[in-house]
């Protein structure tokens, strides 16, 4: 049977489509039919690659008995938690309120105006393992809302005035507290297998991006070998794909061998911007090579012929994790003959024994990362695991991933030389601003032809990201320009004038019973941190005084919210490290503008670099393009090389 996410493009909401349930997408529609029917509304948010979701869909969604109690005695709406991140912060904090923890599905019971009264995340179609199961609960809540309604009334407006508490006053922004942080991570290092904590173990690569950057400014050598210790292992085992490239969205190990399978593109953005930082630090291959891979990946199974980016693979292949991913001994040998193919085998770790579920996750935990004796093997089997099952793509364009991508690719430039990487990184830009700007807007999502929302603070965090990167790769002053005009957009948009910070939506999208100023830097940097670094970056580049008004109180906002636990705001931290010490400043007058292109390639890519005419103030010294470098507090004599 049809329901109402037939005409949807989010690929999440069509896998639905055919459901039993008589779903609807967010909207008014929805809304309306559950005040005209007194109904409650069962709210489930989740993305197209999600492993728990399509387990959840399975059990649930697909199910006639479960469809019929949903059907009868709720209004069922669908979110794509990509397309909406605002409904999905909002209602995953009210999910965190009621149980403590989140996650995705995230399954939520709403009033017909819009507030949560119950909330979960993953629910099995029976009770099980002292898990309440699905059908159960829907008729728990449908006969407490027949028979004890206040009480389910009261749970809403308790959760939203917990959840609407007043902010905390603006404090300062302490240098202070970026010693605490590097504390904090030392605290949470395992030394053992690298990263921090415990399983389940996340890329987080900002984190690693801070702690380089905090080596470099400070000398602190610690920094960097959790850093080198973190990147290489998370190269070696099974969360980096040995036989296509690019990373998974985390390890549910220590080691980083057993990944969970979903390849996400903003984790692999941001793997390949911390590979590129190590690598420009210490100058070992085996990060070049890491970033090349993710990149050569990306550019292989991730983009579009118009250059855009899609979004994510499944985890998940034929109804089981990792299907796509694993291999036999025997299956091994068929593709590459017994004598290649046993000595593969050893490489890789794929034993009879298996190490996931039988089978093998080819790994080089136990092996020499940087040999490359079997490039040609590990293309034929690329080659043969794509015949051998296909893997679920969402196909949708984001605008805030694309821009970390295309960040990325600029990095990869610069680290490489090779001009393949900006050339995908322009063509991937005009993409965004063909498909995904209206000339006033950013928007959200781009898919079949058709926009999805307007854009939300972390689409214009991204955009300004975007374009300082692309005018670090290039020195073209267009992308600065470009760079200021989205900065520009995004204040006048989600700018709190009198508390401080930026709200996750602004004034002209649809309001919500919360507005969030999302702070913590989670799976990616949030938007108020990128917006912290962009502020501080392009007031550095400009010398605006406005703009670097904005980035102080922009940090004074952040180090109240980062106070409790600094470590949890890695980007924030990366924009203080950059204000309190600056990285290396440098006028370039340029005796041949023709070799404006080549400049970027010789320069440190933390470098702030602006170009001036030949002039009193900036002569050329001796007719040749000259260099006038400061360091902290410190200007450096003219010189026509970068100084050592």
């Amino acid at each position: 049977m049809a329901n109402h996410l037939q005409n949807e493009t989010s690929p999440y909401l069509l896998q639905h489509a055919e459901n039993p349930v008589d779903w609807y997408p967010w909207g008014e529609e929805a809304f309306r039919r559950a005040k005209e029917e007194d109904k409650p509304v069962f709210l489930s948010i989740g993305y197209s690659t999600c492993h728990w979701c399509h387990v959840m869909a399975g059990e649930s969604f697909q199910d006639a008995e479960t469809a019929r109690l949903l059907n009868r005695w709720f209004i069922s709406i669908k979110v794509d938690r990509e397309e909406r991140p605002d409904l999905d912060s909002v209602y995953m904090a009210a999910c965190q309120a009621f149980t403590g923890s989140g996650g995705w599905p995230a399954s939520l019971f709403l009033t017909p105006g819009k507030e949560p009264f119950y909330a979960g995340t993953y629910f099995p179609k029976r009770s099980r393992g002292g898990m309440v199961g699905f059908q159960e609960l829907l008729e728990l809540i449908h006969e407490k809302w027949e028979r004890d309604r206040p009480a389910l009334l009261d749970n809403a407006r308790k959760a939203v005035a917990l959840l609407k508490r007043q902010e905390q006053a603006a404090g300062k922004a302490e240098p202070g507290l970026l010693e605490t942080a590097v504390r904090e991570y030392k605290h949470s290092f395992d030394r053992e297998h690298g990263g921090f904590g415990g399983a389940p173990k996340f890329p987080s690569p900002h984190n690693l991006l801070f702690l380089l950057a905090y080596y470099r400014r400070r000398g602190d050598r610690e920094c960097l070998e959790m850093a080198e210790k973190t990147l290489v292992q998370m190269y070696r085992g099974g969360l980096f794909d040995h036989i296509g490239g690019g990373f998974c969205r985390y390890s549910t190990d220590a080691r980083f061998l057993a990944p969970h399978f979903e390849k996400m593109l903003y984790d692999n953005a941001l793997l390949v911007l911390a590979c590129c930082e190590a690598y420009e630090i210490t100058r070992k291959e085996v990060y070049l090579l890491a970033a090349r891979r993710t990149a050569d990946y990306v550019l292989g199974e991730m983009t579009a012929d118009a250059g855009g980016f899609y979004s994510a693979q499944d985890a998940d292949c034929q109804g089981e994790e990792g299907k796509y991913y694993l291999f036999t001994p025997e299956e091994i040998i068929r593709v590459l003959g017994r004598e290649q193919g046993e000595r593969f085998n050893r490489h890789f770790d794929i034993t009879a024994a298996g190490n996931f579920e039988g089978k093998s996750i080819p790994n080089l935990l136990g092996s020499d990362p940087l040999d490359r004796a079997f490039d040609e093997a590990l293309k034929r089997l690329y080659a043969y695991r794509r015949e051998r099952y296909d893997l679920h793509l969402d196909d949708k364009h984001l605008t805030a991933w694309n821009g970390l991508m295309i960040a990325a690719l600029c990095r990869l430039y610069r680290a490489s030389g090779r001009q393949e990487y900006l050339e995908a990184a322009k063509k991937a830009d005009r993409f965004l601003w063909e498909h995904l700007w209206d000339g006033e807007s950013l928007y959200v999502s781009f898919r079949a032809g058709r926009r999805g929302a307007k854009g939300f603070l972390d689409d214009y965090a991204a955009g300004v990201f975007t374009q300082l990167a692309l005018y670090g790769a290039t020195l073209e002053g267009k992308y600065l320009a470009q760079g200021e005009m989205l900065c520009q957009k995004a204040v006048s948009k989600f700018w709190d004038k009198e508390k401080g910070g930026f709200s996750l939506y602004g004034e002209e999208q649809e309001a919500l019973f919360l507005r969030p100023k999302e702070t913590y830097d989670g799976a990616m940097p949030s938007g108020n941190s990128l917006m912290a670094w962009n502020l501080v970056r392009l007031g550095q580049l400009t010398g605006e005084e406005g703009i670097t008004r904005l980035a102080e109180r922009q940090l004074d906002f952040l180090a109240t919210e980062a106070e409790r636990y600094p470590a949890g705001f890695a980007m924030f931290l990366l924009a203080l490290l950059d204000n309190t010490d600056p990285p290396p400043k440098a006028t370039v007058v340029l005796a041949d503008r023709r070799k404006r292109q080549e400049l970027p390639l010789a320069l440190p890519a933390e470098a702030v670099v602006t170009l001036r005419e030949p002039g009193q103030e900036y002569p050329l010294k001796e007719g040749r393009t000259t260099f006038y470098v400061c360091r902290g507090r410190q200007c450096l004599p003219p010189s026509n090389r970068w100084p050592e």
